[in-house]
């Protein structure tokens, strides 16, 4: 029987430079899923690429005194060194210089040409060469490019265009009939507000002005622009257009391509027509994942505070910046870097949390059997059933996080699956049972629960970390490949009775805080932004009120319900919780100081009230994308809730 398919792909980077920590997120995030998927035992096809063509590109290899392609081809040396050293799975990886490309893309080209979706005329508008996008007059900012906040030129040129207009119902219908096709829900307001209803113009597909690209065939002048170039990969890589469509067949259309937000108009807009007028089908879902920026803004080398991965690889491996990547932000908000959050989250979770329990457990089942793990014997103490429960029920949870790509949920619940395990130690203490010798089941029944615990946890980090497993099955003596299947998850009980541990050095060495900071700002070539504080606020009596306000005024407040996903102390805030919320159409992060008055474990599930129009903030060096309301008095407070069966998202009036 053919195994099910699953075709990811992440946007082909453009080789203007080096890649930072920014582009090593979205390319861990597509490499976990396609990896899960694989240990789910679907046929997975993983494609990554590079966008190689363009007015930049040119400009940059004349500076140097190189051909293009001599200029494009170290770069993407180092790009895939990078992805080599990130253990990043990818099947295929696509050049727009490849021949298998390009032959494709003039195909395509003529096909669209021949039926009058492209047509030639001549451009006039404001174009960016550090986008290489034309805008109209209207989309300026100020003047200056709105996506980039560059100096725009204007430019004149003959051009084939392609008639978008003539799509733009046919696409309205189809994210009407498509309602998961963009995520999160906000991109996909954002295209019809700001893109679609205005009116949707002919968008310019070939340029006079350089030569490095696809040339237009039977008029070599113009070259084919990216949006027809660059977009193709997503089929080209897959053989369309070629005298072998086999892996086309088998893997269109796209389960996901996943992008950052800044690229979702072309992958949402043009890249739908585009198929629509070749009629081909559309991919199932477009996810636009937010920005990974520093304290001080997005990331720049003028400002000295890029983040280089393999500098925080060569120092702390692999797996503490892959988890950080894919645990620290909720994928598709905005999130923050900052050598605190590293250091804190190798420290907190890894060392701690999983390290210390995995050091503890094999070092326990040395010194009570002789470093061999006891018989399964189902529930003896009266905390195994629970154990045995939460781990079940973490798979499930698990894998439900992960069809939904919310990585930073699913090893949320893995890691409450290592806490919960940390805290039967404490539950049953061994050391107690160890001193009586009528205990020594009970003992037992500890030692392999914790051993069978850390097991299904190091088949589920499988998809996020790439080295720490197989380091847990050493230490474990899991030689048998079967207990590190997918599959084995589906009961509790698999390890065989005196399976041998073998002690190790710890997975996850603590580090030295102070020293750790101040080598990744060092790195980053110049200092951090210091820690945000709390604001302070203005502290009013208790009999003042507000100034009366209009309707108008009130109604510019967005309140909507959502539901509490993650709760977690903010470091080093003694007041601040951390709070993933779910708004139905996205999910967001909300930094609230309630951290008095609820434990994290007691909200998470419950209604909440957001307000979502807020300005983010940075508290604490973390962002706030919102504020959960709350009441006080007499020096208490609580929150405001809803009926639970409100949707959420809902809007409160």
């Amino acid at each position: 029987m053919a195994k099910p398919t699953f075709y990811i792909t992440t946007p082909i980077y453009y080789p203007s430079g080096k890649l930072h920590i920014g582009h090593a997120y979205t390319t861990t995030a597509g490499d976990a899923m396609a990896r899960y998927k694989r240990l789910k035992g679907f046929d997975v096809m993983y494609l990554t690429g590079t966008d190689e063509h363009g007015e930049k590109i040119q400009k940059k290899a004349n500076e140097q005194g190189l051909h293009p392609l001599k200029y494009v081809d170290g770069i993407v040396d180092d790009i895939k060194a990078l992805w080599k050293k990130m253990d990043i799975s990818y099947d295929d990886y696509i050049r727009t210089t490849e021949e298998r490309h390009k032959k494709s893309v003039e195909k395509i080209f003529q096909q669209l040409l021949d039926q009058d979706d492209i047509y030639l005329s001549e451009y006039e508008g404001w174009y960016c060469t550090d986008c290489e996008s034309f805008f109209t007059e209207r989309q300026l900012e100020d003047g200056k490019c709105p996506d980039c906040g560059r100096e725009v030129k204007k430019v004149k040129e003959e051009s084939y265009f392609f008639r978008m207009s003539k799509y733009a119902d046919r696409l309205l219908a189809y994210y009407e009939e498509n309602p998961s096709f963009i995520f999160p829900e906000s991109r996909k307001r954002e295209m019809i507000n700001n893109f679609i209803k205005p009116g949707l113009e002919d968008l310019a597909v070939s340029r006079t002005s350089f030569d490095w690209g696809v040339k237009v065939p039977g008029n070599p002048k113009h070259v084919i622009y990216v949006w027809i170039d660059a977009l193709s990969n997503y089929i080209t890589a897959l053989g369309y257009g070629s005298e072998n469509e086999e892996k086309f067949k088998q893997y269109w259309p796209a389960d996901v391509h996943l992008m950052s937000k800044e690229i979702v108009r072309f992958h949402t807009i043009y890249w739908p027509i585009m198929l629509m007028a070749l009629d081909l089908p559309l991919p199932k879902q477009v996810i636009a994942h937010g920005w990974l920026l520093m304290k001080d803004g997005k990331m720049s080398k003028s400002k000295g505070n890029v983040v280089d991965p393999n500098v925080l690889i060569d120092r702390y491996g692999l797996d503490p910046l892959r988890y950080y990547l894919l645990r620290e932000v909720p994928f598709g908000s905005d999130g923050v870097f900052t050598p605190e959050s590293f250091v804190d989250r190798v420290n907190a979770d890894l060392a701690n949390d999983l390290g210390n329990l995995l050091n503890r457990t094999i070092a326990m089942i040395g010194k009570y059997f002789n470093g061999e793990i006891p018989s399964y014997e189902g529930k003896v103490t009266e905390f195994d059933g629970t154990l045995q429960e939460f781990a079940l029920e973490t798979v499930r949870k698990t894998e439900e996080a992960m069809e939904k790509l919310e990585f930073s949920i699913a090893l949320s619940t893995i890691w409450q699956l290592v806490s919960r395990t940390n805290k039967y130690i404490d539950e049953t203490q061994p050391w107690v049972l160890a001193k009586d010798e009528a205990k020594k089941a009970e003992l037992g029944s500890v030692m392999y629960h914790l051993a069978e615990s850390i097991r299904i946890v190091s088949v589920l980090i499988q998809p996020f970390m790439t080295e720490t497993p197989a380091k847990i099955w050493s230490q474990l003596g899991l030689a048998d490949k079967s207990l590190t299947e997918w599959d084995s998850l589906k009961e509790f009980g698999a390890i065989p009775a005196k399976t041998k541990v073998e002690k190790g050095d710890p997975i996850f060495p603590r580090l030295e805080t102070e020293v750790e900071v101040e080598f990744i700002k060092n790195s980053m070539g110049g200092s951090s932004a210091p820690v945000a504080e709390e604001p302070k606020k203005e502290e009013l009596p208790a009999s003042d009120e507000k100034p009366e306000i209009s309707i108008d005024d009130f109604m510019k407040v967005d309140l909507r319900v959502a539901t509490v996903l993650e709760a977690e102390p903010v470091k080093k805030a003694d007041k601040l919780l951390k709070l993933q919320l779910d708004l139905g159409y996205e999910k967001r992060q909300v930094v609230s100081g309630i951290a008095q008055y609820y434990k994290p474990e007691d909200l998470v599930g419950q209604k909440v009230i957001c307000v979502t129009n807020l300005k983010p903030v940075k508290l604490r060096g973390e962002l706030s994308q919102g504020m959960i309301l709350a009441g006080s008095s007499d020096g208490q407070l609580t929150l405001a809730t809803v009926d639970p069966s409100l949707p959420n998202g809902s809007k409160v009036k």
